[in-house]
Protein backbone atom coordinates (compact mmCIF):
# COMPACT_ATOMS: atom_id res chain seq x y z
CA UNK A 1 0.00 0.00 0.00
CA UNK A 2 1.47 3.37 -0.73
CA UNK A 3 0.80 6.84 0.82
CA UNK A 4 -2.44 7.24 -0.47
CA UNK A 5 -4.07 3.68 0.56
CA UNK A 6 -6.69 2.47 -1.67
CA UNK A 7 -9.30 5.29 -0.64
CA UNK A 8 -11.21 5.46 -4.09
CA UNK A 9 -8.89 3.71 -6.49
CA UNK A 10 -8.10 5.18 -9.74
CA UNK A 11 -8.88 3.17 -12.65
CA UNK A 12 -6.86 5.32 -15.10
CA UNK A 13 -3.94 3.36 -16.68
CA UNK A 14 -0.70 4.66 -16.85
CA UNK A 15 0.69 5.77 -20.47
CA UNK A 16 3.57 2.73 -20.53
CA UNK A 17 5.63 4.61 -23.54
CA UNK A 18 6.75 7.68 -22.29
CA UNK A 19 10.28 8.65 -23.35
CA UNK A 20 11.57 10.19 -19.77
CA UNK A 21 14.28 11.78 -21.56
CA UNK A 22 11.59 14.02 -22.89
CA UNK A 23 9.55 14.66 -20.12
CA UNK A 24 11.91 15.73 -17.74
CA UNK A 25 12.97 19.50 -17.26
CA UNK A 26 10.43 21.88 -16.22
CA UNK A 27 6.56 22.43 -15.87
CA UNK A 28 4.03 24.26 -14.72
CA UNK A 29 0.88 23.13 -12.39
CA UNK A 30 -1.98 23.94 -14.32
CA UNK A 31 -4.56 22.75 -12.12
CA UNK A 32 -4.57 20.69 -8.40
CA UNK A 33 -7.37 19.18 -6.97
CA UNK A 34 -6.81 20.45 -2.95
CA UNK A 35 -4.63 18.40 -0.15
CA UNK A 36 -2.42 19.75 2.58
CA UNK A 37 0.68 19.85 0.98
CA UNK A 38 0.18 22.37 -1.70
CA UNK A 39 -2.50 24.29 0.70
CA UNK A 40 -2.49 27.94 0.16
CA UNK A 41 0.34 27.61 -2.91
CA UNK A 42 0.13 29.51 -6.00
CA UNK A 43 3.33 29.96 -8.90
CA UNK A 44 3.71 26.35 -8.34
CA UNK A 45 6.33 24.17 -10.95
CA UNK A 46 7.65 20.95 -10.26
CA UNK A 47 11.32 20.01 -12.26
CA UNK A 48 12.66 16.63 -13.13
CA UNK A 49 16.45 15.96 -13.46
CA UNK A 50 17.22 12.51 -14.83
CA UNK A 51 20.17 11.10 -13.08
CA UNK A 52 22.88 8.90 -14.10
CA UNK A 53 21.48 6.36 -12.38
CA UNK A 54 17.98 6.07 -13.91
CA UNK A 55 15.78 7.96 -10.98
CA UNK A 56 14.66 11.04 -11.72
CA UNK A 57 15.16 14.28 -8.98
CA UNK A 58 11.91 15.88 -8.41
CA UNK A 59 12.19 19.64 -7.22
CA UNK A 60 8.53 20.79 -6.51
CA UNK A 61 8.46 24.71 -5.66
CA UNK A 62 6.27 27.34 -5.41
CA UNK A 63 4.92 30.24 -2.82
CA UNK A 64 2.88 30.34 -0.14
CA UNK A 65 1.79 33.23 1.89
CA UNK A 66 4.81 35.97 -0.34
CA UNK A 67 7.09 33.34 0.31
CA UNK A 68 9.32 30.58 -1.94
CA UNK A 69 9.06 27.38 -0.72
CA UNK A 70 10.18 24.20 -2.11
CA UNK A 71 9.85 20.06 -1.95
CA UNK A 72 12.55 17.38 -3.00
CA UNK A 73 12.43 14.51 -3.77
CA UNK A 74 13.45 10.78 -5.63
CA UNK A 75 11.09 9.03 -8.46
CA UNK A 76 12.07 5.98 -9.98
CA UNK A 77 10.77 3.33 -12.57
CA UNK A 78 9.50 0.31 -10.78
CA UNK A 79 8.65 -1.37 -14.20
CA UNK A 80 10.67 -0.19 -17.10
CA UNK A 81 7.92 -1.77 -19.40
CA UNK A 82 6.02 0.81 -18.27
CA UNK A 83 7.85 4.29 -18.06
CA UNK A 84 4.68 6.26 -17.06
CA UNK A 85 4.18 4.87 -13.94
CA UNK A 86 6.79 5.85 -11.07
CA UNK A 87 6.80 5.67 -8.11
CA UNK A 88 8.24 9.08 -6.35
CA UNK A 89 9.24 9.05 -2.16
CA UNK A 90 9.85 12.65 -0.21
CA UNK A 91 10.86 11.09 2.53
CA UNK A 92 12.01 7.34 3.88
CA UNK A 93 9.70 5.02 4.38
CA UNK A 94 6.80 6.79 2.63
CA UNK A 95 5.96 6.12 -1.17
CA UNK A 96 3.41 7.12 -3.99
CA UNK A 97 2.31 6.57 -7.17
CA UNK A 98 2.76 9.17 -10.26
CA UNK A 99 0.94 7.75 -12.88
CA UNK A 100 0.88 10.02 -16.22
CA UNK A 101 -2.47 9.06 -17.79
CA UNK A 102 -2.83 11.49 -20.62
CA UNK A 103 0.02 12.98 -22.13
CA UNK A 104 1.12 15.70 -25.80
CA UNK A 105 2.73 12.42 -26.90
CA UNK A 106 4.30 14.46 -29.85
CA UNK A 107 5.24 17.89 -28.13
CA UNK A 108 5.02 16.83 -24.25
CA UNK A 109 3.30 20.05 -23.88
CA UNK A 110 1.18 18.91 -21.28
CA UNK A 111 0.48 15.99 -19.05
CA UNK A 112 -2.35 14.49 -16.72
CA UNK A 113 -1.01 12.80 -13.69
CA UNK A 114 -2.94 11.53 -10.73
CA UNK A 115 -1.72 8.46 -7.97
CA UNK A 116 -3.02 5.29 -6.83
CA UNK A 117 -5.98 7.41 -6.39
CA UNK A 118 -8.92 9.97 -7.43
CA UNK A 119 -7.96 11.97 -4.47
CA UNK A 120 -4.99 13.44 -6.19
CA UNK A 121 -4.95 14.92 -9.88
CA UNK A 122 -2.58 17.50 -11.67
CA UNK A 123 -2.73 19.06 -14.98
CA UNK A 124 0.87 19.78 -15.94
CA UNK A 125 2.00 22.33 -18.91
CA UNK A 126 5.32 23.69 -20.52
CA UNK A 127 3.73 26.78 -20.75
CA UNK A 128 2.12 29.32 -17.49
CA UNK A 129 -1.26 28.86 -19.06
CA UNK A 130 -2.53 26.25 -21.72
CA UNK A 131 -5.05 27.37 -24.49
CA UNK A 132 -8.79 27.08 -24.00
CA UNK A 133 -9.43 24.20 -26.23
CA UNK A 134 -6.72 22.02 -24.90
CA UNK A 135 -7.98 22.59 -21.22
CA UNK A 136 -11.39 22.30 -22.07
CA UNK A 137 -10.42 18.93 -24.04
CA UNK A 138 -8.27 18.01 -20.58
CA UNK A 139 -11.65 18.27 -18.45
CA UNK A 140 -13.48 16.31 -20.57
CA UNK A 141 -11.04 13.50 -20.32
CA UNK A 142 -10.83 13.74 -16.67
CA UNK A 143 -14.68 13.67 -16.49
CA UNK A 144 -14.72 10.50 -18.53
CA UNK A 145 -12.17 8.82 -16.29
CA UNK A 146 -14.58 9.66 -13.06
CA UNK A 147 -12.78 12.38 -12.06
CA UNK A 148 -14.86 14.73 -9.80
CA UNK A 149 -13.43 18.15 -11.47
CA UNK A 150 -15.84 20.67 -8.84
CA UNK A 151 -13.09 19.74 -7.11
CA UNK A 152 -10.32 21.54 -8.99
CA UNK A 153 -8.09 24.57 -8.12
CA UNK A 154 -7.06 26.41 -10.42
CA UNK A 155 -3.26 27.39 -9.97
CA UNK A 156 -2.22 31.06 -10.69
CA UNK A 157 1.03 31.38 -12.18
CA UNK A 158 1.14 35.37 -13.25
CA UNK A 159 0.55 37.29 -10.05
Amino acid sequence: MGLFGNKDKNNSKAICSVELERYVGKWFEIVRFPHTFEKDMQQVTATYTLKSNGKIEVCNAGIKNGKKTQAKAIAWVPDPKCTGKLLVRFFWPFKSEYNIIKLDEENYSYAVVTSSTNQYLWILSRQPSLPDPIYSSLISFLVEEGFDTSKIIRVQQNI
